[in-house]
Order: C-alpha cells, then structure tokens, then sequence
C-alpha cells in the first residue's frame, strides 16, 4: 500500500494555526477529491494523512465557494463521502467511516493504541478485521475504534515501513495496545550518493549506510569511530589512546607511494569538509562509497574513497522537540609492559647483576607516576528542532572533554550547528542555510616520556627532598617524565567555522535546478615553553625556549548543478550535470626563541629571548594557495526495475599541475546491474525477497600534495663571499616536467545483493580489482642536460584487489525479543607491479621506509617490485647460541652467528621476514532487544599479519644497565639462554610477532523508560558500556591494533600513548 502523504510539520518559531482562521476559495466541478485535497493544502498549508486506496473510493466533489472557513469548507467537501476527519494542529488525518450496515446488535467495539518503535503514536496504520471488509484508521494520537461481529477474528495492521502485524481478539478483552515495528530494511529506502540519492533497489554501485541507530555506542573520539568494525573493506582505527589523536581511516588498502593523498575524502551535506569539525551526535546517516564507479563522480578527490555525512534536521518532526544526551566515562591502560621493580633492582645488586650505585633509595612505578588517578571524560549534547510545512530548523550544540590517561593530556571541543530550510511556492522553490563552528583546545602528552616512564630507575624518586626533580642531566636520554609534565607548558587551540546555504528551483517538472556555495574559515595557535627547570633546557642550557605556531586557512566552495528526471512507461531515466569550484588560501608563521631572563613571560613576551638579539632564534611564514575546477556528469536508466544503467563522467584541473601540458583530468564510470527477482524464471521463486547482480568500473585521480610539480623550480642555497658581501645562493631545486599528469586508479567492481526468507537475511558481496598508474616518483637523471639531478614523473604501476561479504540476519524476532546480527568479512593485498618504464629508470628496484630509532636506526619495511606493500625487511632469527648469541639465517638459507665474521650485519644479510598489513578483516555486531532492555556487542579482528614489537627491541637487551629493562629481558630464548650482554640492538625477526588479534570492542546495556508519568519527557533511556573490552590475541605488546597507515604498516613503536579500556555511563532524553 503506498502512503501518499505523511508528512508531520511544526513551526518554526512554532507558529500555530487555527482551522477556523484559514480561508479557502474554490470552483469544483465534478472535481476528484484528490484534486480539490491539493487545492487545499496550497492554500492553508495543511497536509493530509491518507492512503491511495482511500483516495479511489471517494466521490467526486462539485462546489464553490469564496473566502470560506476551513472547517465549513472540509464539512461541505466531504458531505457524502466514505471519509471522515480529524484536524490536530497543521495535520488533518482521513478515516473511513463506519458503515451502518455492519454495526449489529452482536457487534463488540474493539479500542486500542498504536505506537512505533519508540512507542510514539503512530497514526494513520490500517487496522483490518481478517476475512472481511471491515477496516478503520489510527487517528493522530494513534488510537482506534473497530467494531467486530461476535468480538471474534483477526486484527491486521498495516502500515508502510514497517512490519504487518496479526492480533487475535482473545474473548471477553475489548482493548489492545499494539506496537509496530520498523522492518529491517527496504527496497524503497533512499542511499546517498555522489550528488544525489539512489534507491537502494536502483543502487548499481558498492556503496554502504550505515544509520544513527547502527552507529557504535558510547563515547567516540571523532565521528569516524562511530563506523569502527560497521563496514566490510573500511578499517577505522586508533591504536593510541592519546584524547588527541584522531582515527586512522583506509579504505581498500594503499592507493599510492609518494607524493598524493591518502586520505579519503569527507563530505558533509554535499560540501567537502573534515570528520573532526561534525559533533557524532549530530549525524543522521554515513554512507560510504567504496568503489571506482561510485566515486568517479568526485574525480581527483576520490581514489581512496568518499564518506559522505548527512546531519539531522528538523523535517518531518511535529512540534517543537528537544534532545538532549550526556555521559561520563574514565580509562585505564589496556595492558601495562612488566618492567623490573625496585625490588628486583636490589635483588640484581645482591647477585652482582647491578653496581650498588644504582639504588637510589626509593621505589617508583613511573608509569603510576605519569598517569593521573582519575581522569574522568564527559560529553553533553542538546539539540533542538521543530518548523512546520514550509520551513523547519535545528539546532544543537555539542561539548565534549576528553580527559587523558596521562597527566597534562586533555582535549575539549565544542560544536555548535544550525540549520534552517524553508520552502515556497508549493516546494517548488527551497533554500537552506547552514552554520557548522568548532571550537578546540588541548594539551599534549609528549610520547617520549612514556619511553622515559619504561626507562627510569624505579629506585630513583619522583621528587627529591629539596622539591626538585629527580634528575640525571649526565645520562644521555634519560629524564624525569613526570618532570617534563610540568615544565613544560604546551596549550593548543584551532576553530572551524563554515557558513553555508542551498538554493533550489523546480521550475518544471522533473528539472531541479541547484546551488550550494560554502565558506570556511579555520586556524590553529600552538604554543609551547620550556622552563628553566626543564632538562632538556638545563643541558642544552638555553634558558627557557619558547615556541608560537599558529596558521589560518580560508575556503570557498561552489557547485551549481541541474537534474532531470522522467519516466516513459516502463522506463526511467535522470541526467545530472554540474560545475564546481573550490580554493584554499593558507598561512602559516613559526616563532623560536631561548634564552630568557625569567619563566614569568614564556611565549606571552616571545620577544625577551636572548637568541633574536645574537642571530639564534628561528622565524619562518608560508603560504599555500591551491584551486580545484570541476565539470561532472551523470546518467542513470532504469527499465522495468529490472535492468539498471548509469554512466559518469568528471573533468577537474587542479593548480597543482601548473605548467603540465594536460592540467585537466577526465574521469569517467560506468554501471550496469540486473534484478534477477524480476525475471519471469524468477516468478515461482519463494527464496529470495530480492537478487540483484551488480557491475562497475570507474577511474578516480589522486590529488597530489605539492603545488607546482610541472615547472622548474629554484631554492635558496649557502651562502658566498662576493666582493666583500656575504650573499646567499640560488640554485635549482626541482626540474620541469610538463609530461606530469594525475595518478589514475582504473577499478573493476562485481558485486552481489540479496535479500531472503522475507528479509531475514540480507547481504552483499562484492570482488574488486584496483590498479593505480602513473604513481609520481623521484628518478635519478643526469646533470647536464637537466638543471636538477632528480626528476618527479608518473611511472610507477600499483595493483590492488579483494573480496568484501557483508551479511545481515535476523535470528531472532519476537513480540518482546529480538535479536539482529551483522557478519562482515575483507580481503586485500597490495603489489607494487612496477616503477620503471622506457624512459625512466628506478635505480633500485626497491626503496626502504620506516624506522627503528636510536641506536640501531635503520628501516623496517621495503617497498618492493612484484612484491607486497608492508613487508618487513630484517635479519631472520632462527636460534641462540648457549652463550647467548643469535643464530642467523641468511638469505641463502645458510646459519651464521653473531660472533661469525662473516656476518657483517649488512643490508645483503636482510630478508623479508613478515608483513604488517593483515590479510584479512572480520566483524560481528550484534543487538538484542528485550521490551525496554537493550543489549549491543560490537566484535572485530584482524588476521595473517605482523607486528614490529620496537619496545621489546628495545627493553629486552639486558646488556643495558643505565635504563630500566622489561622483566622478560632475562627470559631465556627459544628455552636455551639469556641473550648474552655484549648483543647490540638491532632489528631482526624475534622482535616480530604474531599480530592477529579478535576484539569485543563495545559491550552497551541500556534500558529505556518509554511510559513516564509526565507530559514534559517523551522519552528517557539510560545505559552503561565499555570501549576495547577483551582482546583475545597472542602479541606480547600493549595493543595488536597499531598503525596500519603509509608504507611502514604493523609497527609499534617505544614513544606512544598506549590504548586505554573506557567504562562509560550515559543518559539520554527526549522531551
């Protein structure tokens, strides 16, 4: 049955309208009720609540009338019509009315409420006596009447959206309550896409939503961790459990090696913008786009995928609503390194392991020592919306403090976001206005005192008795952490603001004609001083350092585009066309100063350091501008709803690549798919609900970083002595090469979606096959010819490829219980197939990235030809000597030792020992749902990688005695000896672990009080949850969850903020 309208509107401003004050002038002669219903809401803005079936059994209507109250005209309109109806505020909902017939003397008068899921009414729901033509209506307020021969039979209500419900009339009962419930999924449902919607049965492409609903429960850094282990081939993130840090996202693997973005592009209501300036609470709906084909539409922008957010509004809601939600929540470190206690120090000096010298006479846990006792974090968030059927509104602001582990470690935000849309001329015509503003500001933990927390001698105190800190000035890279804390005073600050509006015209139609334009303004002040007690002043003795950074960032974006749609019989098609426009301007300035007088004035009187006035303080501006010019197209054709075609194509020029013969880059797609369920064969089937076969390819461009790649470029060098005048150099620092064009990612998507057993189970599969040419790369060319030594040219050949399953089931669904999980599951793997051509050669058919650090300072991982992204290239350890010494592998598969001379410790001597990038993804969510109960469980893992455990490299050499060691330093290896102390660090196999790991990330309890005894509080729910719960793993570090990004992936490092366990308590209301 389809609804024809259901639209609930209030006032913005909560303008009330009364029946009797409204006019109505109409002629009608003969007129379908339909018609004359239009006239009417034209002309008081009324909306009505009926269904097409209604519609077809009404009269037509002959009258006329001028300047007539509304409630006289509705009486005299729907004299001798089956309808009835009820006016409640700017709705008037239409009922059948009971027939006289079928009230006999044996009738039984059946009353009741209906309520969604929410338990709102929900009016409007079709109530009918199974067998019979008996049926009525839910009034606005949700209730109905039917009257039932013999108060026997079978109540069927029906209502779109959600799922039909049968009620037996049990004897004797003349009341019932019935709750309906949204169905799990629809056909009909809406998918955003790249400049525009979709429905989800028409979608050709791999595009996932995820809905507010389904979002990751409890407190969240950022808006992208509320889709953390929710979409099948997206990893969302954040190995560190520093308030500041923000979540790592990659979609489908690497998609370059140097020189380009790899970020995914965001965008918020159709403008680009950044994951960090939306409050989570304010997101209605994330639809990611995962493939070629769907992402062509943003050309350069979307190799590495698109997120496109949409926030709440105020449309559909029915007088004024206030939302309001809060929580509180503390953290602790997830697993906590053993290091030698003080006790075992004193145990090492009686054995003659230590020097007595090392007992300082105390007994610190240093990493007790740097972290706070009890760092509470909260969250507040209050919305407001309302309007009615012409303009609605929201509003909302947003206040979070994350307070860290770690002391003088914290970040606060606040958002605040307004809304407002306003329509004319029957909707014809409809402007929207929009204000998004962040506020920031934190305090960073350094990452290196939490390597001086693991080092510090746990004898040595905190504080010594003179109130000094404990310090060791002579001991290089070893010092006080708490120390460091606090003296060193390190405030940060940034804003956002974007202003934003919409304009949009149906002049005729299926011709929507629009406009978006934007302009956000954002800036940052970092500001840090060094005082005269810290240590690394105190060595270097400087005297207090102070440091301002601070940038500020204009942008401007514009998008005009027309969409025509319309529909021929059996076919249905749309043709998009658009031009875009968007600049950044951005400066930035750094002050460096030392040497001052007093701590009194820091970086607030930067200008009192000795080194402006001796030539040692640093002072530096820059400035970046870029533009970005676009042309894009799109057409979709839909026959039958059987066979789907769409076809895309953008052409965007960036001033990156000024001076490149071709500047501008075409990207085209093209989509096909085929709803098998529609197929005659198909008929007979009861299995599949839906089936849908899905095909795509598409070409998407990576934006690089730097500007002004295509042209010659100079640098400032030394400077000489010229005629008695030192003067500084110029010389080139970067050929021209006009040649240089986009990285082009050309993706071939098939996919699978299917829907059976009445919706129970839904899914989708989808095979992809990326490969990336023209990677941009340095080549070693001779100098002369070329001005410079080095050129920059596309190249290089990247392939990428995997398998993506996503499937949704209901196994369980009961009237007071229901339970409903999701399975998602990923593949993928990166090769580098090439970097040389005809032209250019690479002088290696390899390059390194990543590293170890001080002392062994060398790479971890090799980006090889032929040859998978994130190996790790180190010394293969297969044993240990009885005296301690490593046994070797070599490439040759050959033994050698330590101590053996022909062992020179060399590049030749390394191998590929592992691989940091898992293999394989998995997650499991699941919600259960017991009358007001409620109960989540978010599970997530990944599988066949490797894990660069660095701070075992590092903390299990026992030969080092002036920094403290992990206790298992003095495990034997493999069960056959201690590593023996004259062993240098290095970066060899044993230090690389097993990193697969299963996660029950989030556990949610909630219970929601939905019949409160008071008219004030619609709704009120409260819960408890936990964040990073269990890990079921056998990684020896704190967290197998590290840093999956760039080309040094599956490192975990010795300077970090360690993840952290949240228990979280929340409470939300709706008034």
């Amino acid at each position: 049955m389809k609804l024809t309208y259901v639209l609930m509107v209030t006032a913005f401003l909560q303008v009330s309208l009364a029946g009797n004050a409204q006019r109505l002038t109409l002629s009608a002669k003969a007129m379908p009720l339909a018609q004359v219903l239009e006239h009417i809401q034209q002309q008081t803005g009324y909306h009505f609540l009926v269904t097409d079936q209604m519609l077809a059994e009404t009269n037509n209507v002959t009258a006329k009338f001028k300047n007539k109250p509304l409630a006289d005209a509705l009486k005299e309109c729907f004299t001798n019509q089956p309808l009835g109806y009820e006016i409640k505020e700017n709705l008037i909902v239409l009922y059948r009315k009971p027939l006289a017939e079928t009230t006999k003397a044996a009738d039984v008068k059946i009353t009741g409420e209906v309520t969604d899921d929410n338990n709102q009414p929900l009016p409007g729901v079709t109530i009918k006596l199974q067998g019979s033509n008996t049926s009525t209506q839910s009034n606005v307020d949700g209730k109905f009447t039917i009257n039932v021969p013999d108060g026997k039979g079978t109540l069927l209500f029906s209502f779109i959206g959600f799922t039909s419900r049968e009620v037996q009339i049990v004897g004797g009962r003349t009341a019932y309550n019935v709750q309906m419930r949204t169905q799990l999924k629809s056909l009909n449902e809406v998918v955003v896409i790249g400049y525009g919607q979709q429905r989800k049965a028409d979608v050709t492409s791999a595009v996932t939503t995820v809905k507010s609903e389904n979002f990751v429960t409890g407190p969240v850094t950022d808006a992208a961790a509320l889709l953390r282990g929710k979409v099948a081939g997206l990893s969302i993130s954040n190995p560190s459990g520093d308030p500041n840090a923000q979540s790592q996202i990659q979609l489908r693997g690497n998609n370059t090696i140097l020189g380009a973005n790899t970020g995914v592009l965001v965008i918020i209501d159709g403008i680009p913008g950044d994951l960090l300036t939306v409050a989570p609470e304010d997101i209605a709906e994330i639809s990611v786009l995962k493939d070629g084909s769907s992402a062509a539409i943003y050309g350069v922008r979307g190799s590495n995928g698109v997120i496109i957010v949409t926030t709440k509004s105020g449309q559909g809601r029915n007088g004024a609503h206030v939302d309001y939600s809060g929580n509180a929540s503390v953290g602790q470190i997830t697993r906590r390194p053993k290091l030698l206690t003080a006790q075992d120090y004193r145990d090492q000096i009686k054995d003659g392991i230590r020097d007595p010298s090392y007992d300082k006479g105390s007994s610190t846990d240093w990493l007790d020592a740097i972290t706070k006792k009890f760092p509470v974090s909260t969250l507040q968030n209050a919305s407001f919306s309302g309007g009615n059927g012409q303009t609605n509104y929201t509003a909302s602001f947003n206040y979070r403090l994350l307070n860290g582990m770690f002391l003088r470690s914290d970040h606060s935000q606040i958002t605040g976001r307004a809304d407002i849309n306003h329509s004319m001329f029957d909707g014809k015509l409809k402007f929207n206005f929009g204000l998004l503003q962040t506020n920031f500001n934190s305090r960073d933990f350094n990452y290196y005192d939490y390597r001086q927390a693991m080092r510090m001698n746990p004898t040595a105190p905190v504080v010594m008795p003179d109130g000094t800190f404990y310090q060791e000035p002579n001991n290089f890279e070893y010092q006080n952490p708490v120390s460091d804390a606090y003296t060193v005073d390190a405030p940060n600050s940034a804003f956002s603001s974007r202003y934003n509006t919409t304009i949009s015209f149906l002049p005729i139609e299926g011709l929507r004609l629009a406009a978006t334009g934007s302009y956000t303004k954002s800036g940052y002040q970092n500001l840090s001083y060094e005082n005269h007690q810290n240590i690394s002043t105190l060595r270097d003795k400087q005297n207090g350092v102070a440091r301002i950074y601070q940038g500020q960032a204009v942008s401007r974006f514009l998008n005009l585009s027309a969409e025509y749609t319309r529909s021929f019989g059996d076919h249905r098609f749309t043709v998009l066309t658009g031009y875009e426009y968007q600049d950044y301007n951005n400066f930035e300035t750094s002050i460096i100063n030392h040497g001052f007088p007093t701590d009194i004035f820091g970086y607030n009187q930067i200008q009192l350091g000795v080194a402006q006035k001796i030539g040692q303080d640093i002072i530096s501006s820059k400035r970046t501008q870029t533009n970005l010019i676009s042309y894009f197209a799109r057409a979709t054709y839909n026959y039958k709803e059987k066979y789907l075609l769409l076809a895309s194509m953008r052409i965007d020029g960036a001033s990156q690549f000024y001076g490149a013969s071709k500047p501008y880059g075409r990207f085209p797609s093209l989509q096909a798919g085929w709803r098998l369920t529609k197929e005659k064969f198909m008929e007979n089937q009861t299995l599949f609900d839906d089936l849908k076969l899905r095909a795509g390819y598409g070409v998407t461009g990576n934006q690089p970083s730097q500007s002004f790649l295509a042209v010659g470029l100079l640098g400032y060098g030394n400077y000489i002595l010229y005629n008695g005048q030192w003067i500084q150099t110029l010389s080139p620092s970067q050929n021209a090469n006009p040649a240089l064009r986009w990285e082009e990612k050309h993706e071939t998507n098939l996919g699978l979606d299917f829907s059976l057993l009445k919706n129970r189970i839904n899914g989708t599969v989808d095979l992809y096959n990326r490969r990336v040419t023209g990677l941009l790369y340095d080549y070693i060319v001779p100098s002369p010819p070329n001005l410079y030594n080095s050129t920059k040219a596309n190249v290089g050949t990247l392939n990428n490829k995997g398998i993506e399953v996503s499937v949704n089931f209901v196994p369980v669904k009961t009237k007071d219980f229901s339970w409903t999980s999701t399975v998602n599951f990923s593949t993928n793997r990166n090769k580098l197939v090439s970097l040389s051509n005809d032209l250019y050669q690479a002088t290696l058919p390899y390059f390194t990235a990543g590293s170890t650090g001080p002392p062994a300072t060398t790479f971890t991982n090799i980006v090889q030809v032929g040859h998978n992204i994130g190996d790790f290239y180190a010394f293969k350890v297969v044993g240990i000597t009885k005296d301690g010494y490593w046994i070797y592998q070599e490439p040759d598969g050959s033994t050698v030792t330590y101590t053996d001379p022909r062992f020179k410790h060399a590049f030749e001597d390394k191998q590929v020992v592992g691989n940091g990038l898992p293999k394989y993804y998995a997650g499991w969510n699941n919600t259960i749902n017991y009358k007001n109960w409620d109960f989540s469980v978010t599970m997530r893992g990944a599988f066949r990688f490797q894990i660069a455990n660095l701070q075992r490299a590092d903390f299990e050499l026992p030969g080092i005695m002036n920094y403290n060691r992990m206790a298992s330093a003095y495990d034997k290896i493999y069960g056959v000896a201690v590593l023996n102390k004259n062993v240098a660090q290095e970066f060899n196999s044993y230090y690389i672990e097993n990193g697969d790991f299963w996660k029950i990330d989030n556990i949610n309890l909630g219970y929601t009080f939905r019949k409160l005894k008071t008219k004030y509080i619609r709704s009120l729910r409260v819960a408890c949850s936990t964040q990073n719960t269990f890990i079921i793993t056998k990684y020896k570090g704190n967290d197998p969850e590290v840093d999956l990004s760039g080309l040094s992936p599956g490192i975990d490092a010795r300077d970090v903020y360690p993840s952290q366990r949240i228990y979280n308590l929340s409470v939300s209301a709706s008034f």
